[in-house]
């Protein structure tokens, strides 16, 4: 199975380490037009309070409603190590192809 994408954004690991995580956004869900501008909150909401204890019961509905803190549906993201990421020269905006094969194994 063989799927076009365009690169959504790259960013670095948030632990530190040595790798980017690349999301990929599908090139049908662009061209239908389903891709809203990306917001690092997912989907803002204002929720009015009267008051504190009304805030605190409706805290996790608005801690559910910001996606997961900034991933949006939709999105395929991959892992790659530095080396990884420099030999293949990716930029925002670029088109990729991924590949998805099933190793094939002979025997039981």
């Amino acid at each position: 199975m063989k799927k076009e994408f365009v690169v959504k954004s790259i960013d670095a690991a948030p632990d530190g380490a040595p790798y980017v995580i690349v999301s990929l956004s599908s090139i049908k869900d662009l061209k239908a037009g389903t891709q809203s501008p990306p917001s690092p909150f997912g989907n803002p909401k204002v929720m009015g309070f009267s008051n504190m204890g009304d805030m605190m019961k409706d805290l996790n509905k608005m801690m559910s409603g910001m996606g997961g803190m900034g991933m949006q549906s939709g999105v395929t993201q991959l892992k790659l190590e530095m080396h990884e990421y420099k030999d293949m020269g990716l930029s925002v905006g670029d088109k990729v192809f991924l590949e998805l094969s099933k190793a094939e194994t002979l025997g039981v």
